[in-house]
């Protein structure tokens, strides 16, 4: 996620802001100490201008 955020040249502050999430809740994300609702996979995968299929690639499976 966070390299498609940074392609985009977003901050996490910028992208919390287009999906109405929390600044901290992109930055938990992002270090992988969240889980992601499908809700929010849709809304950050939108504000980053991309399908949620593509957002859910780049997140590591459940271990």
């Amino acid at each position: 996620m966070r390299a498609l955020r940074e392609a985009r040249q977003f901050t996490q502050e910028g992208l919390a802001e287009r999906a109405e999430l929390h600044t901290t809740y992109i930055s938990s994300v992002e270090r992988g100490e969240r889980n992601v609702s499908l809700n929010n996979i849709t809304r950050i995968a939108y504000a980053l201008e991309v399908l949620p299929s593509e957002l859910m690639r780049c997140v590591d499976p459940v271990r």
